[in-house]
């Protein structure tokens, strides 16, 4: 998910300035935090399914309109990273991180327990596409080298357009179909590749862990969306 990043280079030095060994670094350590965000995510899933606890999660959930879970994930991705973003401690962007981490697997109970019901393959089959559209994402940006920064405009308009969309159907009680997943897909590819291009160039060394964050909310959205795609032709 996008977020404003002009208070990370505020008496900062961005990564981009610095040497080859050092942006080297820096993109190991955000990639490796990436893993491992992902990595908690599932496990954290593992153990909700495993213990029976993801059937109350989902009942509970599920008791809600549907549309409003959908505007949750996208408020707590921008809280979440906006938090990251303005956090200069280490231990604060792990807060944010792993906080992050935890909201996410619960608001994804729903979706995975109706998908393990309905369709239990299909959750492998949105993963893999999930982890072939971040990969050829990312490789485009560290590829190309090019600044995507002007998507900006494009994804917060889109936002505050999925927004209202969201907003409009939980008043009207109309439910957003196929296309609205394709657009979200769409939009998430874009963001993967603003946050990519301004993790090579925009943060400071030090921000590894919010630059994960970035990126992790950013995946999270395609799977989503993908996950929810696949499932509307269940």
């Amino acid at each position: 998910m996008m977020a404003d990043y002009a208070e990370l280079t505020l008496n900062t030095r961005p990564v981009s300035d610095t040497d080859v060994d050092t942006r080297a670094r820096f993109i190991i350590r955000t990639y490796s935090h990436l893993v491992g965000a992902v990595a908690a995510f599932t496990a954290l899933e593992v153990l909700f399914f495993k213990t029976g606890a993801a059937e109350e999660i989902a009942r509970t959930m599920l008791g809600l309109p549907w549309l409003l879970v959908l505007g949750g994930f996208m408020v707590v991705s921008w809280i979440a990273t906006s938090a990251a973003q303005r956090a200069v401690s280490r231990p604060a962007q792990y807060a944010a991180l792993a906080a992050y981490v935890v909201v996410q697997a619960l608001l994804f109970v729903p979706l995975l327990f109706i998908a393990n019901r309905i369709a239990p393959g299909v959750i492998k089959s949105a993963v893999g596409v999930t982890v072939l559209g971040f990969g050829g994402l990312t490789s485009v940006a560290f590829l190309s080298r090019r600044d995507f920064s002007f998507l900006r405009v494009l994804l917060r308009w889109s936002a505050v357009g999925a927004l209202v969309a969201i907003v409009a159907g939980v008043l009207f009680g109309f439910q957003l179909g196929t296309w609205f997943s394709v657009g979200m897909i769409l939009f998430a590819g874009a963001a993967i590749l603003f946050d990519t291009s301004n993790v090579l160039r925009l943060y400071p060394q030090d921000r590894h862990v919010a630059a994960s964050l970035q990126l992790f909310a950013s995946v999270m959205l395609l799977f989503w969306y993908v996950l929810r795609l696949f499932l509307s032709h269940k």
